[in-house]
């Protein structure tokens, strides 16, 4: 199958927008503050308004290497392949991120691990959906004569 890169990279900027509206929300619904966009930031010595940029672009890079790898090995609708490959960035964010940014593994170094490591689910999840419904259906990869 064929990539469809800036499909990809739209679709990548949907899903990071979707889950930003979510972990900016998080608060509203008792959930810890995620400020993710201020924590790359701060992990980089780079003004706030880079950090939220560096956010989305690792959205759209993240993005791209589903329609690349995975869109096309996954079983289901472009939703649901999505949902399962929300799993691999949210993994990630709890096994590397997380340490490297001092939460600990599972954000086991702050006030309320449990509930930030749902909201991080929660919102990987609605990235991964929103990607693989905008990515839809990989291309076919076509054959030269």
């Amino acid at each position: 199958m064929q990539t469809n890169f800036g499909k990809a990279v739209l679709a990548g900027l949907g899903g990071t927008l979707a889950m930003t509206v979510i972990m900016l929300m998080a608060p509203l619904m008792g959930m810890p503050q995620m400020p993710v966009g201020a924590m790359l930031a701060n992990f980089m010595g780079i003004p706030p308004a880079l950090g939220w940029i560096a956010h989305f672009m690792i959205g759209a890079a993240l993005a791209v290497i589903y329609g690349s790898t995975f869109a096309s090995r996954l079983p289901g609708s472009g939703t649901v392949r999505g949902l399962v490959y929300g799993l691999l960035p949210w993994l990630a964010s709890q096994l590397m991120v997380n340490p490297m940014m001092g939460a600990g593994f599972f954000a086991s170094n702050t006030p309320a691990p449990l509930l930030m490591v749902m909201g991080s689910l929660a919102g990987h999840m609605v990235y991964g959906a929103v990607v693989g419904g905008m990515y839809g259906a990989p291309a076919p990869h076509l054959q030269h004569a």
